[in-house]
């Protein structure tokens, strides 16, 4: 057949690479594995003859992710996070003008194909999953064996070394390694390769089959040598409904091995079974709590007028973080101060919670606690948010000290890559009957987000004892959001004194910034 066009589509600042096949009824974006690149896999018969069966009964739209093939080159601290290549994926159904398709997650594919599946089931016809996995570690490959993998793929990348790996059967078939040699030199550079694996191997996403309601086939090769087959046992298992064909064969590649029994499989699944729509009220959504610090002590202290239109401060604050970062705010703001927002991703919402907490701090000089947790969320008839995902989100939480931005482990896991760094706490939250396993709790602590010091838990007047009166004063005025210059004018001192009580008021009471410093003096109660 001829070849297709390569085209591309923008995500954000990066480029990636697509073509569209065929002319079929319905959609079918195919999420290949590991490394790809659109004009060389047609060169090898057997991913071609993949490709035309698939283009036969759709519209088939492939594409390379960011960082491999002809799609842009990242750097290899920000190859792509399971969030972003779900952008990617957006991006190029919008610019293949798809609103609607099923998705084809082969390999590592897998994973991100049932995160886009639950968070845009409008956008989701089906999901079709082969030979993926929800959990590296536990259906991949072991520490040790990744180690190994790395150090043979340091050594031998891009000679055809590595189809042993991915495809033992066609170890002996010359013309097929040298295929493959050229694939891996043309899909990623052994550096990037490397970063790759070793990103793909903080993958873990059990807590999303669950989550899953579109009409899904799981396929698995009985004995993948790649991707042990209890992998595709536990999705089937998972998701609700989901329908489970077990194939004979050891290699994993899709494109090798009895390729007609398997686009058979799922020609008969999108075109012979009637795929009703999602449900639309209902996706998963990374759910953030923001809450006032000790709000009910402020609001007595403040009065009704004051207190009001420091939630109308607060709410312009949150508003314009949340429209940066892309969230939506679920009703009004509380009475207490707490506002609930939902995310289509985990690493935007929690940038957001430590935009928001900072700018607070900063602004007004309150201190917030927000609490993360990625579940579903349900939008019910009188349009008010309800689900476990919101439940959580409050006792998250609350779990944290004023000035914590504390994630669920859900919401931990899915930002492996995305550089947020977290510190596990020593408490957990039960989720089910006694017995179960309990979801770990983490404080997000990423330097890049310049995250102020969290305040001390016994914090009081005694603690700015160690002040002078005149630095009193001026820690009083750094809480009500004044800069050095306006703290001069007000108190009729030079600016460079100015500079000298606040790097003092600092020292002595061990903080690191001027909005740690507000935070603490909102928290004491100075006014």
């Amino acid at each position: 057949m001829i070849r297709p066009e390569t085209r591309y589509a923008k995500s954000g600042d990066v480029h990636i690479a697509y073509q569209i096949v065929g002319e079929g009824p319905l959609d079918l974006v195919f999420v290949n594995g590991f490394i790809s690149n659109l004009e060389q896999q047609w060169d090898d018969p057997g991913f071609a003859h993949l490709l035309s069966r698939l283009a036969a009964f759709s519209r088939l739209i492939i594409f390379d992710k960011r960082g491999t093939g002809l799609s842009d080159r990242v750097p290899l601290d920000a190859l792509p996070t399971l969030e972003q290549r779900m952008d990617d994926v957006r991006a190029v159904m919008d610019a293949a003008h798809s609103r609607r398709a099923a998705l084809l997650g082969s390999s590592e594919g897998g994973p991100m194909a049932m995160l886009f599946a639950a968070t845009y089931p409008q956008r989701t016809r089906a999901l079709i999953l082969y030979g993926a996995y929800a959990n590296f570690y536990r259906w991949v490959s072991s520490p040790e064996k990744l180690e190994a993998f790395v150090r043979n793929a340091e050594q031998t990348w891009g000679t055809g070394e590595m189809l042993r790996a991915f495809a033992p059967g066609m170890f002996g078939n010359q013309r097929f390694r040298d295929w493959w040699a050229r694939w891996e030199r043309l899909g990623a550079s052994p550096s990037a390769a490397i970063a790759l694996a070793r990103m793909n191997a903080q993958i873990d996403v059990r807590h999303i089959p669950p989550a899953v309601r579109v009409p899904t086939l799981v396929l698995h090769r009985k004995d993948d040598v790649r991707i042990n087959v209890e992998g595709g046992r536990f999705l089937a298992r998972h998701i609700p409904g989901a329908k489970y064909v077990e194939l004979q064969g050891s290699d994993h590649l899709m494109w090798v091995g009895d390729i007609d029994r398997l686009v058979d499989e799922i020609e008969e699944f999108l075109t012979g079974a009637h795929l009703a729509p999602p449900p639309v009220d209902r996706s998963l959504a990374t759910v953030l709590l923001i809450e006032v610090a000790e709000a009910d002590r402020l609001a007595i202290r403040h009065g009704d007028a004051e207190w009001r239109e420091m939630l109308q401060r607060l709410r312009g604050l949150i508003e314009r973080a949340l429209e940066q970062h892309r969230g939506n705010r679920l009703g009004g703001v509380r009475p207490d101060g707490a506002v609930l927002a939902s995310f289509d991703g985990p690493a935007r919402a929690v940038r957001c919670a430590t935009a928001i907490r900072d700018s607070v701090a900063r602004v007004m000089g309150l201190a917030v606690r927000c609490g993360l947790h990625t579940g579903e969320v349900t939008l019910g008839s009188d349009s008010e948010p309800a689900g476990v995902a919101i439940h959580l989100a409050f006792r998250v939480a609350a779990a944290g000290r004023p000035g914590d931005v504390v994630v669920s482990r859900t919401v931990s896991d899915l930002v492996a890559g995305s550089g947020l760094r977290f510190h596990r706490l020593p408490t957990s939250l039960r989720v089910g009957e006694p017995g179960e396993d309990e979801l770990g709790l983490y404080v997000a602590d990423n330097e890049a987000l310049h995250r102020p010091a969290p305040l001390p838990a016994g914090a009081s007047d005694t603690a700015l004892e160690a002040l002078s009166p005149r630095e009193r004063q001026v820690l009083r005025l750094i809480a009500a959001g004044r800069t050095n210059q306006a703290i001069a004018a007000e108190l009729t001192l030079s600016e460079h004194t100015v500079k000298r009580h606040v790097a003092n008021v600092l020292t002595k009471l061990d903080l690191p910034t001027r909005a740690a410093a507000a935070a603490m003096a909102a928290r004491v109660g100075l006014s």
